[in-house]
């Protein structure tokens, strides 16, 4: 029903737009119980209000990263991320990086 923005968040938006990257898909990282930001109004609740704490900016992945309530964001992982092929060698050299 209605969104409230942080002032630090309404900054970054406004800042991304400036840069010329207003035009991006936008990623919300909310709890994973509800498509609200609020773990109690499980499933898809109808009329409530949506807090954006912070927004930050993917530029390489082409999207912005938009925060709502008081959620914490992960890295996501392939099924076989990149260190699963490093090593370290006796010498202290590093295999495997690129």
């Amino acid at each position: 029903a209605d969104v409230v923005y942080t002032p630090a968040a309404k900054r970054a938006l406004s800042g991304m737009e400036q840069l010329g990257f207003g035009q991006l898909p936008v990623c919300m990282a909310k709890t994973p119980y509800s498509f609200s930001d609020q773990p109690s109004l499980l499933g898809a609740p109808e009329g409530f209000t949506i807090h954006v704490s912070s927004a930050s900016l993917s530029a390489g992945a082409g999207f912005v990263v938009v925060e709502t309530g008081n959620t914490m964001t992960m890295p996501g992982l392939p099924k076989s991320p990149a260190a699963e092929h490093m090593s370290l060698e006796a010498d202290g050299s590093i295999q495997g990086l690129m």
